[in-house]
């Protein structure tokens, strides 16, 4: 049984070593993508923050601020298209003394390529509705299964213009090590605001009239990512917004506040790069490696196996052949006629008679060929009556 044991070890074993390179370079690529279906909600607070209270019309300070931003996939918006995630983002800031009124409400939708995390322009993307806009670099996930120290142009969605987001160091996330990244936002005019603003608020005296004023946007954005799945960990926003009038004269803040990602939420977003981070490290290492090394040790102990087998016995050789192709059989000996068995037994008697000198010695005259011996009679057990008195 060596020998088939072993041969079937050498198969497995070659299977193992195939199976190897498919799952590292193929399955992998296959596995590692950003889903379709996504659901999360990520709450930001800054503390000591200002802003202007439109219902009011007065600036408000040391507010304590909370952004709570939902994301949605949308299964269907790809249009079958299963290389595209489409993604909805909606934040919603309130001033926690007055939960129920929000101060702001932004939302957007972004399109990106599963694998690689690159926006792209189709299934509707927007931001606050606009269709208008053209995405481009990333959005929200860097590069997924492999991060780099280097700098990755981002998407802002507040501006709609693109920056780089530039490498900036290493710091420990709730016990994870996570690469730190700066975007900065130039001062950039983002709206222009269908209602006019007092004078007075604008810093152009009492007597001064309602002014039309747009507002103008400048932050600093940090972004802590899990360098091995590309999952963001935590996020710094650093917004100074104003208004001000087409001449610049007149200005005035209307939100200045630094939302960080609260500690509950960074603990889960950790969580969640722990476990997609042994899925990636499972198909691009352990499996592939582990295929080959199960590969290499079956085809050994299967070699062994199979040219330490004893040999088996050799076959009988063929009887040779006839000159019609049939195989040459040993001839049965011939069985002796009733004549020739007389004439033998009769040739055998004359053969076997007995000379004058046999007779003169006493033996016995040989019998005839109907004749037999008579029968003998069987010795006497020991101490018997016959045996005693034979």
């Amino acid at each position: 049984m060596r020998r088939p044991v072993g041969m079937a070890l050498i198969g497995l074993g070659a299977f193992f070593l195939t199976l190897g390179p498919l799952v590292r370079f193929y399955v992998a690529d296959k596995v590692v993508v950003a889903p379709l279906n996504r659901y999360a909600v990520t709450r930001l607070e800054a503390r000591n923050a200002t802003y202007f209270d439109t219902s009011t019309l007065k600036t408000r300070s040391g507010a304590t601020l909370l952004a709570t931003n939902t994301l949605r996939g949308d299964v269907r918006a790809n249009n079958g298209n299963e290389n595209v995630a489409v993604w909805d983002s909606t934040t919603n800031v309130v001033d926690t003394a007055n939960p129920d009124k929000p101060i702001q409400i932004q939302g957007y939708r972004m399109a990106f390529d599963r694998r690689t995390s690159e926006l792209v322009n189709c299934c509707g993307v927007n931001v606050d509705g606009d269709n208008n806009v053209r995405m481009s670099g990333y959005g929200l996930l860097f590069p997924l299964g492999h991060v780099d120290k280097v700098d990755y142009p981002f998407f802002d969605m507040t501006t709609r213009q693109l920056a780089p987001m530039r490498y900036d160091g290493e710091d420990t996330v709730q016990g994870m090590t996570a690469y730190r990244f700066v975007q900065q936002i130039p001062n950039t005019r983002t709206s222009s605001l269908d209602v006019k603003i007092p004078g007075r608020m604008l810093g152009l005296g009492k007597d001064s009239p309602p002014q039309k004023v747009d507002r103008y946007t400048q932050a600093t954005n940090t972004v802590w990512v899990d360098p091995r799945t590309g999952i963001p960990v935590r996020h710094r926003q650093n917004i100074y917004s104003t208004v001000q009038t087409p001449d610049g004269r007149g200005r005035m803040v209307v939100a200045q506040a630094d939302l960080t990602t609260i500690e509950r939420d960074q603990q889960s977003l950790v969580d969640l790069a722990d476990a997609n981070a042994l899925k990636i490290t499972a198909v691009r290492g352990y499996l592939p490696f582990g295929a080959l090394a199960a590969g290499l040790i079956l085809l050994a102990v299967g070699g062994r196996l199979a040219l330490t087998a004893a040999p088996g016995r050799p076959a009988a050789p063929l009887p040779p052949r006839r000159a019609d192709g049939r195989f040459k059989t040993v001839p049965a000996a011939p069985k002796p006629t009733a004549g020739a068995t007389a004439a033998t037994t009769v040739t055998a008697a004359t053969v076997a008679k007995p000379s004058a000198g046999d007779a003169a010695s006493g033996a016995a005259p040989p019998r005839g060929p109907g004749e037999q011996d008579p029968p003998r009679r069987p010795p006497a057990p020991p101490g018997s009556y016959a045996a005693r008195h034979r």
